[in-house]
């Protein structure tokens, strides 16, 4: 680490310690008043004040501007003289050739800026020298480095713990994730109490104070990224077992050591640079030089982002597309520097969020669904449950997108806390950008709360059947509840949150919304009245809801409709037909509701035996097989009362009906209805119970030939009238059952 860091810290230094060849260089600079003269012309009050001089000379006397006209009448906001074009194209390219051109004329003047630079330094510093300098950093880098190191001797009680927590949930996950980034925390404060807390003991010239401690704050950034890094990515070099699955991102060995590698070094050159740029204004380099200086520090970076672009390795979900990402982000960084090269600063940071902003959201979001995602069947699949997710998700959104609102909104010199008169048409549609996204944020964030809570609720992480004494799948009457009336609560509440979000958008940007409040409430009384048959299944709704007269997943009868309660809405319900049609009811149609599935049915059929059974026989057999199928483990946790003989229900026309009772719970008496059938038919067959059936007995008929024991000829008349006798009798029985 020690290389790492001192590496662009020799290059930045001996950036600003020039040596005797750049002192004798040029020095002639233009006059301070000159300079200053140039900074007033590119000050953009100042520019705007000349054009609107300009415009009102040009108004009042048609005269175009005199030949000795400043030469920030080339500036992006001159107005253009009568009969020439200034469009809003011709201006930005004006503003960038004059970047240019100021970039241009500053560059031959740097050695000699470079030159009182050194000499001022060196006056300060004429006791030290530059080796005296980097000897300095160097050392309390290394009093740094070896803080650390015992600190991280010292803590290993800390990392055993860390290691100690399971990977096979996602409480243990967080718990490492969290603890490795505690860890680098404590290793970073080490290095900075180490380097610039040591530094800082003593006393040394303001110059060696100012340069020291500014690059040794870089050191630390540096030392920061690249541990906070390690706790995230863990790379190889940590030798941690199946670290694939305890990193806070779903990606491989090689991009973690990629990016490890990478990503520090890139924060660090960018960290030198920035400090330097810090301490070069103060040291004489003046505002042009600065922006020529960033140029050859932006194409540095640029350059090294191109490298860590261009060798990351190839992960299978990108696949052909490598390629193409590839170039994608080259041309993105190259338009980023192109911008920086033309001076366009809000087009630049405006580009450079809408990648960045984006990108930390997905990333956030994988890593919050990767390290929360479910435990593993061996520690019994522990979940989080799906409302922590959600405002962890949805706060850290917010986080990110209000943090780059706040930073464009600084850069663009945006006031958010009042709307002045004098703004620009650009600023208010700009500030009134901004309150649009942080409103809708908060309403996003909201209502991602209000869903996650209904659908912990109506129970989609779990099985909405619970179980009972003896494991038996039966209905939780509140869940069953909670699922028939959250949809339509879930609907209310998100028709609310879009209405409020909608209207204090609107005021936010300035409109009035008292008159659109009253002008919708008539609207509302109109629409009512005129749409009083929803008006009236909408009422109707709420009431059966309020009556718990059915819920979701309960066969309901109403009138002619026949049906599994499927959904809900606002104005109707959806009934399934146990054949498969789908009815759409308004609730105004439904009348009264019979319920079939609410805590208990007694199901009543009959047995029809011959008139010469035992009857008192065939009541204990049929009780016999009642007992028996209520201790069938496939009935019995639906068996209330067991099948049971009520009595003799009439003398039919072929035996003795017998009435048969059982009480189930909703749904538990039909499979078992079929197997008592079987079972009865086989006993009543051992016991010679005799189960009657219909037959046709026909007399009268004479042998042709007078044969004995040859078989009776039958004419084919009576054949059709004995099955259409059955089958008027068999159509009969099934409208009766149906």
């Amino acid at each position: 680490m020690l290389a790492l860091i001192a590496r662009p810290l020799v290059f930045v230094i001996a950036l600003l310690l020039a040596g005797p060849a750049l002192a004798q260089a040029p020095a002639s600079v233009p006059p301070e008043k000159v300079k200053q003269l140039f900074e007033l012309l590119d000050d953009p009050s100042v520019k705007a004040w000349m054009a609107g001089q300009r415009n009102q000379n040009a108004g009042s006397t048609g005269a175009p501007a005199e030949a000795g006209a400043s030469p920030a009448d080339a500036s992006p906001n001159a107005v253009a003289a009568p009969g020439q074009m200034n469009t809003m194209a011709s201006s930005a390219l004006d503003g960038i050739k004059h970047h240019i051109e100021r970039i241009a004329r500053t560059l031959p003047l740097l050695p000699g800026q470079f030159a009182r630079v050194r000499a001022e330094t060196m006056d300060d510093m004429s006791s030290k020298g530059s080796a005296g300098v980097l000897l300095l950093i160097a050392m309390f880098i290394a009093a740094g480095v070896a803080l650390t190191w015992a600190t991280y001797r010292l803590t290993r009680p800390f990392r055993l713990w860390i290691i100690a927590q399971p990977k096979d949930t996602p409480i243990g996950r967080a718990k490492k994730i969290g603890g490795r980034t505690l860890y680098s925390s404590l290793l970073i404060v080490s290095f900075a109490l180490g380097s610039a807390g040591a530094f800082m003991l003593f006393d040394w010239p303001m110059l060696i104070r100012e340069i020291v401690l500014t690059f040794l704050m870089a050191a630390v950034a540096t030392a920061a990224v690249r541990m906070y890094l390690a706790a995230m990515l863990v790379p190889s070099f940590m030798q941690v077992e199946n670290a694939v699955e305890v990193r806070a991102l779903p990606i491989t060995n090689e991009t973690a050591d990629h990016w490890f590698y990478w990503l520090p070094r890139v924060v660090g050159v960018f960290a030198f640079f920035a400090a330097a740029f810090i301490l070069l204004p103060g040291l004489g380099i003046d505002r042009d030089g600065m922006m020529v200086l960033s140029v050859g520090a932006d194409f540095v970076l640029l350059l090294l982002l191109l490298l860590a672009i261009w060798r990351r390795p190839r992960t299978q979900r990108e696949g052909a597309h490598h390629t193409a990402a590839t170039w994608l982000l080259t041309s993105y960084f190259v338009v980023l520097f192109l911008q920086r090269i033309a001076g366009l600063y809000i087009l630049f940071w405006f580009t450079f969020a809408a990648f960045f902003l984006p990108l930390a959201i997905v990333l956030a979001q994988r890593g919050v669904n990767f390290v929360l995602r479910p435990g593993s069947e061996e520690a019994g699949r522990p979940t989080i449950p799906a409302v922590t997710i959600a405002v962890i998700d949805r706060g850290i959104r917010m986080i990110f997108i209000l943090a780059a609102a706040y930073f464009l909104a600084r850069i663009w010199g945006l006031d958010m806390q009042s709307m002045q008169d004098g703004d620009t048409t650009t600023m208010l549609v700009l500030r009134g950008l901004i309150n649009i996204i942080v409103i809708a944020l908060a309403a996003d964030f909201g209502w991602s709360i209000i869903k996650a809570l209904i659908e912990r609720k109506l129970g989609i992480e779990t099985p909405h059947a619970v179980m009972g004494e003896e494991d038996v799948p039966t209905l939780d009457p509140q869940q069953a509840r909670l699922r028939t009336l959250l949809p339509i609560i879930q609907n209310i509440l998100l028709a609310v949150i879009v209405v409020m979000a909608v209207l204090m958008i609107l005021a936010s940007v300035g409109i009035q919304i008292g008159p659109l409040i009253a002008g919708a409430g008539v609207v509302g009384v109109a629409v009512g009245f005129g749409a009083q048959t929803i008006v009236k299944d909408v009422i109707s709704g709420v009431f059966f809801l309020l009556d718990d007269a059915f819920r979701v997943g309960e066969y309901i009868t109403s009138g002619r409709y026949v049906g599994t309660v499927e959904s809900f809405s606002l104005r109707s319900v959806k009934l399934r037909h146990h054949r498969g049609p789908l009815f759409t009811i308004p609730f105004g149609e439904l009348g009264a509701v019979q319920n079939q599935s609410r805590d208990w049915v007694t199901d009543k059929f009959n047995i029809t035996v011959g008139y010469d059974t035992d009857i008192d026989l065939a009541r204990k057999l049929i009780k016999r097989i009642g007992l028996e199928l209520a201790e069938d483990p496939e009935f019995k946790h639906w068996v209330l009362e067991p099948i049971k003989m009520q009595g003799i229900q009439e003398f039919g026309e072929y035996g003795i009906v017998l009435r048969v009772k059982v009480t189930t719970r909703p749904g538990g008496a039909f499979g078992m209805k079929g197997k008592f059938y079987v079972r009865l038919r086989q006993v009543f067959k051992e016991q010679g119970i005799e189960l009657p059936f219909p037959t046709v007995h026909i007399q009268g008929l004479q042998n042709p030939h007078g044969a004995e024991n040859a078989p009776l000829e039958i004419a084919p008349e009576l054949k059709i009238a004995v099955a259409q006798s059955h089958a008027n009798r068999r159509r009969k029985k099934a409208n009766t059952t149906e």
